[in-house]
């Protein structure tokens, strides 16, 4: 049996540098995307790019009307019509990880959430440049590496590799840069002389060397999340030495008796080290300018995290971040999943125990801004990693099946008629990233294209076929984009269980003919009892697994 299923699945990858022009319509019949008013000339299938398998590409004359994204701005605490500072590109910054410990479900669900909203923005034609920094240097690095008995930028170094194997194993795209803390001081530097020569900041005058962002001189301090200055708690993220007010907060942090001298550099107020808030403000303003589209983290950094962030750029007189985006929690038994309370699911567990395809689904099915509940033995649970594996096997065993019906991506002249379930997922991914109603979206279009193959309606399959290898794309979950189609190509079994299960299913085919139903049976039930699932078509039987 041929594996038909590459000819439509290997979709062209968002940062191939052999994709055609953004504003080219590209995609799929179902995924066509230009600017209102532009046309193009009919064409049929190109050549795959290289390292692509059977990308299809059409491209007819039509004109599209002007789709809008929204997206929810916590700054303004309103659902907001996303536009660019510039037309045809995107700028997103989202707070890395501080690489003190490996990474589990929590921190990873912010990548899967901006991975999936940079492959949106890039299928509606946007260049898109994302930084997420790594913050390697921070009391809690120096509080473990000092109980493991380990150099500090060791011990980040070694979690740092972890963060980008979590990255990966989940399909992410990697950001477009990655810059590191420690290699941004110069910048952090410039910026707080930048306030204290502006009057928000001021030096400790007990000869620590520390320096804080004096929030009493910033009236805007609190309009990200919406907080009074009177009813804030002292700031904790360093001692309370030389401080005007509690509520400051450190942008520099002078060395300390004890602390290693690796984990310090010179400043004009003698050696220490970055106060963390100090550091994204650099990095965002190096790589992405004074003002930027999206500034986005856990729901958990608004508040101090990205409110110092805003106050202290903003103190600078840049612009910084147009809209800020916040995605929920990932809990256990309720409570938010932290390193500190110890109940952490680790990225590397998990992804051993489940299909990490089905554990991206998992993260990205409900909405971003909605908590998911970690339940994984609860196969009763809504939005359960158990029910995540059951729907990936629904989507490949539709793929499989109708790549295999539909057959090769034939050339194409007549313009497509409009489908109506990609038209649905776009409208719920304009909605404030709407992936419930998109995901219903996909497994609506499996449903009506399963049907299409059982009624032996090759073009409603085709056309259902690309459509749900579109959302794909979109969502990261095409088992045939570069992320997941060579995952452990070496010990990839399938061309000899297909060869085995082909061969019987030959035997059964001639027992049918025969009319020796019970020798048919028995094959089917031999087969059914390995826990494949066979199903008769048109053109002959098909197998998958059946869990």
């Amino acid at each position: 049996m041929k594996d038909a299923t590459a000819d439509f699945i290997g979709r062209n990858h968002p940062d191939d540098p052999a994709q055609p022009n953004p504003r080219t319509l590209h995609r799929s019949p179902e995924g066509f995307d230009a600017p209102a008013g532009d046309s193009v000339a009919a064409a049929g299938p190109t050549s795959s790019p290289p390292g692509r398998r059977g990308w299809l590409e059409q491209q007819v004359t039509v004109n599209l009307p002007t789709v809008t994204l929204k997206l929810y701005d916590t700054a303004t605490r309103s659902v907001r019509e996303f536009v660019p500072l510039r037309e045809d590109e995107v700028s997103i910054y989202h707070c890395g990880l501080t690489v003190q410990a490996s990474p589990h479900l929590g921190h990873i669900r912010k990548e899967v959430v901006f991975d999936v909203l940079r492959r949106w923005l890039q299928h509606k034609g946007f260049q898109v440049k994302v930084v997420a920094n790594v913050t390697d240097i921070d009391d809690k690095i120096l509080t473990k590496s000092a109980e493991n008995g380990e150099d500090w930028f060791a011990l980040a170094y070694r979690f740092e590799r972890e963060l980008h194997d979590a990255y990966a194993s989940l399909g992410c795209i990697p950001p477009t840069y990655e810059p590191r803390a420690t290699g941004h001081v110069p910048e952090m530097l410039e910026l707080t002389q930048e306030l204290i020569d502006a009057g928000h900041a001021y030096v400790a005058p007990d000869g620590s060397g520390d320096v804080y962002f004096d929030v009493m001189s910033w009236p805007r301090y609190g309009e990200l999340s919406g907080m009074k200055v009177d009813e804030m708690e002292p700031a904790a993220d360093a001692d309370p030495r030389g401080k005007r007010d509690p509520r400051d907060f450190a942008l520099w942090k002078g060395h300390k008796p004890g602390e290693p001298e690796t984990a310090s550099w010179p400043s004009p107020w003698g050696r220490g080290r970055p106060g963390w808030h100090l550091e994204c403000s650099a990095m965002a303003g190096k790589y992405l300018g004074d003002t930027f589209d999206i500034h986005g983290g856990g729901i958990d950094l608004r508040f101090p995290h990205h409110e110092n962030e805003l106050a202290q750029s903003a103190a600078a007189g840049r612009g910084f971040a147009r809209y800020w985006m916040h995605n929920a929690w990932v809990t256990m038994a309720g409570e938010k999943m932290s390193k500190s309370l110890g109940n952490t699911a680790l990225v590397s567990e998990v992804t051993k125990a489940y299909n990490p395809r089905a554990v991206r689904f998992f993260l990205l099915s409900p909405h971003y801004r909605s908590t998911i509940e970690f339940s994984p033995a609860d196969e009763g649970t809504r939005g359960s990693l158990t029910e995540a594996e059951k729907a990936i096997d629904r989507i490949d065993s539709f793929m499989k099946r109708a790549a295999e019906f539909a057959g090769p991506s034939d050339p194409v002249t007549a313009a497509p008629t409009e489908n109506p379930h990609f038209a649905a997922f776009a409208s719920a991914m304009d909605d404030d990233l709407g992936t419930p109603a998109a995901v219903a979206a996909l497994f609506e279009a499996i449903r009506t294209g399963n049907q299409a193959v059982a009624a032996g309606d090759k073009e409603t399959a085709r056309s259902r076929l690309l459509a749900v290898a579109s959302m794909l794309d979109v969502l990261g979950l095409n088992p045939g984009s570069p992320e997941w189609a060579d995952r452990d190509a070496g010990s990839d079994l399938t061309p000899v269980v297909d060869g085995l299960v082909g061969a019987l299913l030959e035997q059964r085919a001639a027992a049918r003919a025969a009319k020796d139903w019970a020798a048919a049976d028995a094959i089917r039930d031999t087969l059914a009892a390995t826990g494949l699932k066979i199903t008769d078509t048109p053109d002959g039987a098909t197998w998958s697994l059946e869990k």
